[in-house]
Parts: C-alpha cells; sequence; structure tokens
C-alpha cells in the first residue's frame, strides 16, 4: 500500500470519527487495524459527572495531582496547591481531611504532596514532594517511617530527592519516581534503606549523534544534551507485585513497562505491535504534535492497564497481551475533556481523571460497547474463551471493525474442533499464528475423512499401472514372435 493512499485512508477515518464525537460525545473514539491504520468505533466510555472542590463539599481545588482508591472503596485525593489530602468514601462524601500528622510527639505538615499509596493496612505512603521526603503514616496519622536524604555511591554530588509518585508491593517495598532521576525507579527496603534502581530505560543513539559527537569539540559536546533516558512519570502495582510505569521518551518503544522484583520488563506484547499509545499523530506546527505522552497509568481488573495522554488526551486501555481495547478522551474546553491531565484511577468499571489546571475530577462510565469489551476480556483472562463468545458477538454487532472480537470467536471455535469456521474468525482478526493453527488441523482433518478414498485410488492406480506393465510387456512379446 503507497503511504499517500494510507495516509489518505487515515485522515477519512479521523473525519469520520469526529462525526461521532459530535452526536454527543465530546472526543473521537477510534482504533487500529492490523495495518495500523485508524478506524473509528463507538464510544467506549462517555462522561457522567465532573467533580470540582464545591461540588465535593470542600475549599477550592488547588492543582490536584493524585489520587489512589483502596480496595474498601476510599478515596484519596492529593490537593497539592492546598498541601492537605482529602479522603472520600465510595459515595464522595468526606471523611477526613489530612493536612497534619504527628511527628515524634509534634505537628507536621506537608509541602506541595503530589503522589499517594495506601497499603492493606491502611498506612497511608506520600510523596512529600518540597519537603523532599516520603512520609509513611499510621491510620492514625502517626509518622511511621520517613523517608529523606537516601544515600548510596551510585547518587551524584548534586543529588536531591524529590519524590513525585509513589507506590508499595506486598513485601513493603518502597518505589518513587523522583524528579530529575534518569537512572529509573528508586526501589527502598521496608526500613527505607534505598536498594537500588528499577527499570533502566535503554537510549538508543541515532548514527548522525555518533558523527556530531566524534567530530565536535570538547565546548560543543559539553552544550549537547546529555543521553540520558528521559524520567519516569507514573506508576502503580498489580497484586502480585509487579509496577507498572510510564515515561515519555519519545525515543523509546518502551513508553510502558511491567516490571518485576529484578526490574525486568515482563510486559506482554502483540508480535510486531507496540504498546506506546498512538501510532500516527498530527504533524509538527499544530497543537498537541508528536507521540503520545504517558503521564500515569492505573492497573484494573482481569490484567486490564489503562494510560492517560498528556499530549492529547487521550485515554488508551490494553489487555494482558497487549492489545489495544480501546481509546478515548481528548484535551479540550467541553465538559468530559481535560486542560492538564495529572491522574488516573479506577473504581469498580469506571475510570477517574485528575485534572490538574481545572482542579477538577472527571469520571467516566462504560457505554454498552465499552463494559461488552471489559466483559469479554474479562472471561478470556480467565480462560472462559467459549463463554465470552457471547459477548464477542454483541460488539460485532456495534463494531464489525473490532479484530480481537473475531479473533475470540475464531480461537473458541478451534478448542471446539470446528477448525474450518476457525478458519474464517480467524482471517477476519488478521491472526495469523492462530490461523495457520487452524488451517493445519482443517488439512489433517480433510486428508483424515478421505483417506478411505485416497487410499482407494491409490491402490486403483497401482492396479492400473501393473496392468499396462503387463500389457505392455505382452505386447513387446508379441511383436517379437510375429517378426
Amino acid at each position: 500500500m503507497k503511504r499517500k493512499y494510507l495516509y489518505f485512508l487515515i485522515m477519512l477515518s479521523l473525519i469520520f470519527s469526529n462525526s461521532v464525537a459530535v452526536a454527543g460525545v465530546p472526543y473521537e473514539s477510534y482504533n487500529y487495524d492490523y495495518w495500523e491504520v485508524v478506524v473509528p468505533s463507538p464510544a467506549p466510555y462517555v462522561p457522567e459527572d465532573s467533580l470540582s472542590g464545591s461540588d465535593l463539599g470542600v475549599e477550592r481545588l488547588n492543582q490536584p495531582s493524585d489520587i489512589y482508591i483502596t480496595k474498601g472503596g476510599e478515596i484519596y485525593l492529593v490537593d497539592t496547591g492546598n498541601n492537605r489530602i482529602i479522603v472520600f468514601n465510595d459515595k464522595w462524601n468526606v471523611e477526613r481531611i489530612i493536612d497534619r500528622f504527628s511527628n515524634d510527639g509534634k505537628s507536621d505538615t506537608f509541602n506541595k504532596p503530589q503522589g499517594i499509596f495506601v497499603n492493606d493496612r491502611g498506612n497511608i505512603y506520600v510523596a512529600d514532594t518540597e519537603n523532599k521526603r516520603v512520609v509513611v503514616l499510621s491510620p492514625d496519622l502517626d509518622l511511621i517511617l520517613c523517608i529523606d536524604n537516601p544515600k548510596s555511591e551510585t547518587f551524584d554530588e548534586n543529588f536531591s530527592f524529590t519524590p513525585l509518585k509513589v507506590g508499595v508491593d506486598y513485601a513493603d517495598r518502597v518505589y518513587v519516581v523522583g524528579k530529575g532521576v534518569f537512572e529509573g525507579i528508586m526501589s527502598f527496603t521496608d526500613k527505607g534503606e534505598f536498594h537500588g534502581y528499577l527499570g533502566t530505560i535503554k537510549v538508543t543513539i541515532g548514527i548522525t549523534d555518533i558523527i556530531w559527537r566524534s567530530i565536535s569539540t570538547k565546548a560543543q559536546r559539553q552544550r549537547q544534551q546529555l543521553y540520558i533516558p528521559t524520567e519516569f512519570t507514573g506508576l502503580d502495582l498489580d497484586e502480585s507485585g509487579f509496577v507498572y510505569t510510564t515515561n515519555v521518551d519519545i525515543k523509546s518503544d518502551e513508553t510502558i513497562k511491567r516490571l518485576n522484583p529484578s526490574g525486568d520488563d515482563v510486559l506482554k506484547r502483540p508480535e510486531d505491535k507496540f504498546v506506546k499509545g498512538d501510532l500516527f499523530f498530527r504533524p509538527a506546527g499544530r497543537r498537541y504534535t508528536g507521540p503520545s505522552q504517558f503521564i500515569d497509568i492505573v492497573v484494573r481488573d482481569k490484567g486490564l492497564y489503562s494510560a492517560i495522554d498528556s499530549q492529547r488526551g487521550r485515554i488508551f486501555t490494553y489487555d494482558h497481551e497487549g492489545n489495544l481495547l480501546y481509546i478515548f478522551g481528548s484535551i479540550g474546553s467541553q465538559v468530559g475533556t481535560f486542560k492538564n491531565p495529572s491522574a488516573i484511577e479506577a473504581i469498580g468499571d469506571k475510570i477517574i481523571v485528575v485534572d490538574k489546571e481545572r482542579g477538577e475530577l472527571i469520571i467516566f462510565k462504560p457505554t454498552q460497547y465499552g463494559d461488552l469489551i471489559n466483559k469479554a476480556i474479562g472471561l478470556r483472562y480467565d480462560g472462559e474463551e467459549e463463554k465470552a463468545v457471547e459477548y464477542w458477538e454483541k460488539v460485532l454487532k456495534l463494531d464489525a471493525n473490532f479484530e480481537l472480537a473475531y479473533v475470540g470467536i475464531g480461537k473458541s471455535l478451534l478448542a471446539k474442533n470446528k477448525n474450518k469456521e476457525a478458519l474464517k474468525y480467524l482471517k477476519l482478526g488478521m491472526d495469523q499464528k492462530y490461523y495457520s493453527i487452524a488451517y493445519k488441523r482443517y488439512r489433517n482433518e480433510v486428508l483424515k475423512s478421505n483417506l478411505v478414498y485416497i487410499m482407494n485410488g491409490i491402490f486403483i492406480l497401482v492396479i492400473l499401472y501393473m496392468g499396462y506393465k503387463i500389457y505392455r510387456k505382452f505386447k513387446r512379446r508379441g511383436k517379437k514372435i510375429n517378426a
């Protein structure tokens, strides 16, 4: 396919998807097909509510930066500009406001906190940014641990510990996104001792950069930008203790990672596909240009995870195999769009985004389309491919372009040994791996079912050939006698 023709199709798709947005949803919803062409889709999520400080019954929110929701449904909001943490119940009623805590018998306060995490015991971990520390508070707001001024031989002499986001695993290991920390996620023991870095980003230097560095003077090299990875921006943990992270390194295809305790990236990615947000974006010179820049990530149920792009306000959701499921959201001034998204969370099947500039929380609920996808993926995650078929069929009635639904149905048929039917769906789903499996099975099935006819045919051919050989032999012998 020629490049111009590809871009023409992309533009047509975007125009059509814009027409979908006008129908009542303040953003376009789309996906990418096997050929990485933009295809419009129904909106998977729609805005349900937009909550300001006054709506929540508290003083105006001032640059809120992070949000965390516990398993019990308590909602912790970091109101950065007001140096406080607001705790709500699952009905959005204020339970308490944390603006001070007990530190060795004395009252202590926050200074522009930006990150929060709450463990299963109710201990509160706060990235107290401008105080350059991580404080760990008991449910009664007594200081349990303070991580500040960490020491390591790996630190630069001018290193300043400035935590932005914080997360904690089942072993109380603390993970911190630090401002100006390019080596990776900072890892601390449960005692607050620095343990090392997690998930260092690989840096790729282009050939032109190498040539330039080789011919430039020492002064020019000193003025050049250092070849260091872009710092991490957000993190979340799943129930197994794996750390999901985001970064804004536009030269990397690893803008989302899933790190094991050893720091290895074990995120599943489809073959020849990327988990990096938009594959195409507006040309330079226009607003909101460039690749997606993920600012935060949330791990959801059944292997789902969603990341939010600060460039265009898009929310990208993937399944546990790295398949892109749906895209929604936008930068804008309408209700349901963002000015400066800073954090994303999930409560049940709903998604919450913190808009730092507006000082609001935007809540999204799934449409029928989004709900069907979520349920089908949940069943697939549990290995219930056959039960998921009912939902995949309903998805296809709403969106005939959803390739993963065809694959799901095809796999279910394959499990039932309905290989011929599976071929049709796996072809529509562009799944080469399972199509090859189905094709081999169907070929063997055809050969097996026709084996008697094939063997009889071979036997008849052998008899005919032998008869022909005997006939030729006697014919030659007759010619010799007549001679």
